[in-house]
């Protein structure tokens, strides 16, 4: 499959947006008092909350970091097509 270099830099767009905004959504699901069972940040035992947060956030760097990489390698094979 041949990606444009629009789509390419999408791609890459989505793997540096995500890994913007996912960490700052960890930190304050990590300060979030429904996160721990005593309901002071960090006392206690982790409750559902946050490990299904943690679980979302976990994936979304996954992918996003999927389709960061993707995108770079689809943005260097337009690079070498054209130098050919």
């Amino acid at each position: 499959m041949v990606l444009s270099r629009g789509w390419s830099l999408f791609l890459v767009g989505v793997g540096v947006w995500t890994w913007v905004i996912w960490p700052r959504f960890a930190v304050a699901i990590w300060q979030d008092p429904r996160s721990w069972a005593s309901g002071t940040v960090a006392d206690g035992p982790a409750t559902s909350f946050l490990w299904v947060h943690a679980l979302l956030i976990a994936a979304s760097l996954a992918i996003g970091t999927t389709a960061g990489v993707l995108g770079v390698r689809a943005w260097l094979a337009t690079r070498r097509r054209q130098t050919s």
